[in-house]
């Protein structure tokens, strides 16, 4: 393994509050390996397999419409993130530029929101790694349901889990290209037992024995054929869940080759690759199994929660086991390359004074945020063993929780972006749509996302149905963790207030970083 570039000094402009190096690893990750390290942590053989079927069941033939209307904010959004690392490539992105455009506070706050995201990602990731490791077990043990048994064993399950993490963990503290070359492997193979899938599905419908085949139709595209609102909404709130994780691109943009233009190629090349992908299988599936709520059809309550485990020994016979296996991986891929994020986050906020120094260590020997890595990771151990312990119905509604913060971050960071291009807004054509409507859009629809999914959980019977204080779980969970961010927030301005004064990340901070090599 070649040793990586030296890390860039810091800026020498002398002036307080702005932008500066960390001392990651700079010019070690490209195009294409931003671009795997981005589909890695969306987790698309994960995510599809248990967003389609209770999609179907909501709408139906529609899903391909649903995919389309469900990708339209995340683009969106993915255009602001591009213009803001154009002219502020830092790997503190929601935070920093929240931070440059409304100032420390709301800075603060959706820093606090991309960790606690991605700190719910990473437990639930790790739970379902094991769940599939002990299916695919099963599967190639040929013992139908007793090992898979084990999983749900809560001892064994967090003990399984602790040790997924702890892999994890040693990967994603060791330099960016230990990353790479795992992620090239594992999403490959993930990317091509998907099309294989898909391709075989597809013969089967052609040569007549699929399930409950049928020729892909045009209207299954059209958004206006979906129906109602509600549908909408729901494929909305869709999209949170199945397209989330690009972002990650951006988080290592102090580590990219042209960190101006790769990180905002990259999430913009992930976001259309994984809805391309997304709408091949789904389009397959569709046409494979139908829409009916018996057997094998899509609608069946009893094989939504795994659709693909279901159909992979009818499309794909003996290799079914692969189908299990690209999930397991799938899972496993993103739990180590959803690290990337929280851990470059959190080493921001370290580096700039918004958390303790200790954040803004970096490892002398990988160029990697170790300190920040292994925080996160003690973090999502934690909080998986004890909700697993203590209720895990709770533990499944941290997904919807997810959505909420997803919302909440994204949000902020496309409003960041109209605001901090307010005065450019009517420069051109170009920056008319990028850095105003666009955003703008799909931070509304973000902010109108958050507001329902809030409301709606106010019902006990939303999510698992756990009630807490006379409320749905899933509310309480997405107010406490707001709440928990805002409690610290002021701690660390009591304890730090220099950040919370502008000192070390103003507003009125350069537009770009210098890029002087020691």
């Amino acid at each position: 393994m070649s040793a990586p570039e030296a890390p860039l000094a810091p800026l020498s402009d002398g002036e307080a509050g702005g932008l500066s190096k960390k001392g990651l690893s700079a010019g070690t990750v490209g195009l294409i390996g931003a671009v795997v390290i981005g589909i890695s942590c969306i987790a698309p053989a994960y995510t599809l397999t248990a967003a389609l079927g209770p999609t179907v069941s909501e709408v139906g033939f529609q899903v391909p419409a649903i995919i389309l209307i469900g990708f339209i904010p995340m683009l969106l959004v993915a255009f602001g993130y591009r213009e803001l690392n154009r002219k502020m490539p830092d790997s503190g992105t929601s935070f920093t530029w929240a931070a440059r455009a409304f100032g420390p506070w709301v800075g603060w706050m959706a820093g606090w929101g991309l960790i606690a995201a991605t700190i719910l990602v990473l437990s639930n990731l790790a739970g379902i790694a094991v769940e599939f490791l002990f299916l695919l077990i099963d599967q190639i043990a040929g013992s139908p349901g007793t090992i898979a048994e084990l999983a749900f064993n809560p001892f064994i399950n967090v003990g399984v889990c602790l040790l997924f993490m702890l892999g994890a963990t040693l990967v994603s503290y060791r330099d960016m290209q230990t990353t790479q070359k795992l992620q090239y492997v594992l999403v490959t193979f993930q990317v091509l037992v998907l099309l294989v899938f898909s391709i075989a599905a597809f013969a089967h419908v052609a040569q007549g024995n699929a399930f409950d085949g049928s020729m892909p139709e045009l209207s299954w595209f059209n958004p206006f054929a979906v129906g109602s609102f509600t549908a909408v909404v729901a494929g909305l709130s869709l999209s949170i869940f199945i397209f989330w994780g690009w972002d990650v691109t951006l988080t290592m943009n102090e580590e990219t080759k042209d960190p101006e233009k790769t990180p905002g190629r990259a999430a913009t090349i992930t976001v259309i690759t994984i809805v391309v992908l997304y709408l091949l299988i789904s389009v397959s599936l569709l046409a494979y199994a139908g829409t009916g709520t018996e057997d094998l059809g899509l609608g069946n309550e009893g094989i939504q929660a795994n659709v693909f485990f279901y159909l992979s020994g009818p499309i794909l016979g003996p290799l079914a086991f692969l189908v299990s296996l690209a999930v397991l991986t799938s899972s496993a891929s993103s739990l180590q390359s959803t690290f990337v994020g929280p851990a470059r986050t959190l080493l921001a906020m370290g580096h700039y004074g918004a958390l303790p120094p200790a954040f803004a260590k970096v490892s002398p020997r990988f160029f990697t945020p170790g300190y920040a890595t292994i925080v996160s990771a003690i973090v999502a151990s934690v909080f998986y063993a004890v909700m697993r312990f203590v209720n895990e119905n709770v533990l499944w509604d941290t997904i919807t929780t997810l959505g909420m913060m997803i919302c909440f971050y994204y949000g902020i960071t496309a409003f960041a972006c109209v605001w901090y291009f307010r005065k450019q807004w009517m420069d051109s054509a170009r920056s008319f749509f990028f850095t105003l409507l666009f955003p703008l859009v799909g931070g509304v629809i973000l902010l109108a996302l958050f507001v329902i999914t809030l409301v709606e959980s106010l019902d006990p019977d939303y999510g698992s149905g756990t009630e807490w204080f006379g409320v749905g779980s899933v509310f309480v969970l997405g107010v406490g963790i707001i709440g928990l961010g805002l409690v610290i927030m002021v701690w660390q301005a009591i304890k730090r207030p220099a950040y919370f004064r502008g000192e070390t990340l103003s507003l009125d901070a350069p537009e770009s970083l210098r890029r002087t090599r020691r």
